[in-house]
């Protein structure tokens, strides 16, 4: 493997290097930055592991930067940090660590490169290399590989690579450098690490490791919250999610973790009528959002539809396994859930649980004689998330009968003309009644009341019904007859 460093890189490594030279430190670039820069992936966080002093070496780096990049540092810890060029660069002082066993948090010494790479996680995060490789009087702009076991010389331009850690990226394998059970009982954060690179990297598990995962899952339970929804979401915006869900599933971290989720696994059969595993229906659908965007909170709504399943579940003679309902109560889940995790509570939850309770509506505009008015509730209902819920429904789509998938996909066509010829005729996303309450009450010398709702519902279903036409006159002589039914005087 070989990799170049790009220039703003270059230099802010040649600087590291002086400075450490002139501070008479050893200083070593080490982790992921080096990871990635083997596999050719992007990276803007740059590691460094001094033999010495890490704050004294930080803030004589940032005096050869214009403008002088600010140094934070933790003197407790012994690192510092700063931002240059985009790139974090934060420094640490070689390191060996021990733990207690109810806390991830270290008993930290001062130890060697060695002790350094032994404390990492995996064996493709333990690579390292001497900075000093970057003098800026060598003019060096790449650096070559030749692992590097211990007790062997380091020499110019070669990765440091106790564990095979280079032999591993090349075999995309995951793999602790230590036994895998001192390793996650140290930090069992370290396991939902272990499967969210195993799913952004598409990398897999080495046995022995993949066994330590499952042995020490209860160990999760110390960590927390904030940490563990962290990694979640990284896994969800792997390429292809279901990798590491289905890991989290097969080592028993899920349960722990995310047990609703758990519940949707397996099928019951009663009288030989069954139903589809909804956990692996759930991983495909998340697989098929993923394949068209990014959006975290539209994976977490592929994630959270099929949720209420478990509690809607009921076996009907003659029809079989039914479910119910399932959209609205998994609506009503999603608020508990996104504070259980820790997860935004305000504008992203209520998106997720927007299009939780719709995901049924598009598939039922299939069916044939569907009104203008169950399209223009949709339209009203959806809002700017009616592309995003679309995007969700089609995805719902996972049956393996080749003739039925191609039948409810040329049916979404056949919505999704009739919503944009709907649309352009009464313009009704994100549409707002043209009578507001506060003239309702002008009009009949109102204070809030309930009375104010129920005329102003009135006439939005009115309109949204077709009765009435969407203009201000029709909206304003509805209001006036139905003041006069409730009794009221208008002005």
């Amino acid at each position: 493997m070989h990799f170049s460093l790009e220039r703003p890189e270059a230099i802010i490594v040649s600087k590291i290097a002086a400075s450490a030279s002139s501070l008479d430190l050893e200083a070593f670039v080490v982790g992921g930055f080096v990871r990635d820069k083997l596999l050719g992936r992007p990276c803007k966080d740059i590691d460094v592991v001094c033999l010495g002093d890490a704050i004294a070496l930080a803030n004589a780096v940032s005096t050869l930067f214009v403008p002088q990049p600010k140094v934070s540092w933790f003197k407790n810890y012994g690192t510092a940090h700063f931002n240059v060029k985009g790139y974090d660069v934060e420094f640490v002082g070689a390191r060996k660590e021990s733990y207690q066993q109810e806390s991830r948090n270290p008993i930290v010494e001062q130890g060697t490169l060695q002790d350094d790479q032994e404390r990492r996680d995996f064996t493709i995060n333990a690579l390292a290399f001497s900075v000093m490789d970057y003098l800026p009087r060598e003019n060096a702009q790449s650096i070559h590989h030749t692992a590097q076991h211990p007790g062997m010389d380091s020499h110019a331009n070669s990765v440091i690579d106790p564990f095979n850690g280079i032999e591993d990226l090349e075999k995309g394998i995951i793999r602790t450098p230590l036994a895998p059970e001192k390793t996650f009982s140290d930090d069992p954060l370290r396991m939902l690490r272990a499967i969210r690179f195993a799913s952004q990297l598409g990398f897999t598990i080495e046995s022995n490791t993949l066994l330590g995962i499952s042995d020490a899952a209860h160990r999760i339970s110390i960590i927390s919250q904030e940490r563990i929804t962290d990694e979640f979401n990284k896994i969800l915006l792997s390429r292809k999610p279901s990798l590491g869900l289905d890991l989290l599933y097969k080592t028993g971290l899920l349960k722990i973790i995310f047990p609703q989720m758990v519940d949707l696994a397996g099928a019951e059969y009663i009288d030989g009528k069954g139903h589809k595993d909804n956990f692996y229906h759930t991983l495909q659908v998340i697989d098929n959002v993923a394949a068209n965007t990014n959006n975290l909170w539209l994976r977490w709504a592929a994630l959270l539809h099929d949720i209420a399943k478990p509690a809607t579940k009921r076996f009907e003679d003659g029809i079989g396994w039914t479910f119910h309902g399932h959209e609205v109560v998994g609506g009503r889940m999603v608020p508990k859930i996104f504070t259980k995790l820790k997860l935004p509570m305000q504008e992203n939850m209520r998106y997720v649980r927007k299009l939780v309770e719709l995901h049924l509506r598009p598939i039922s505009l299939t069916k044939d004689n569907i009104t203008d008015s169950a399209i223009r509730r949709l339209l009203f209902d959806a809002g700017d998330d009616l592309e995003d819920l679309m995007t969700l429904c089609d995805a719902d789509i996972t049956s393996k009968n080749e003739a039925k998938v191609k039948r409810f996909r040329n049916n979404f066509e056949m919505v999704r003309l009739r919503l944009r010829e709907v649309e352009e005729k009464d313009k009704v996303r994100n549409w707002q009644p043209p009578i507001t309450g506060e003239l309702i009450m002008q009009t009949f010398n109102l204070q809030p009341c309930k009375e104010v709702g129920l005329i102003k519902t009135a006439i939005r279903e009115a309109i949204l019904d077709g009765l009435i036409e969407n203009s201000y006159d029709a909206a304003f002589a509805m209001m006036m007859e139905q003041g006069k039914q409730l009794g009221f005087t208008g002005n």
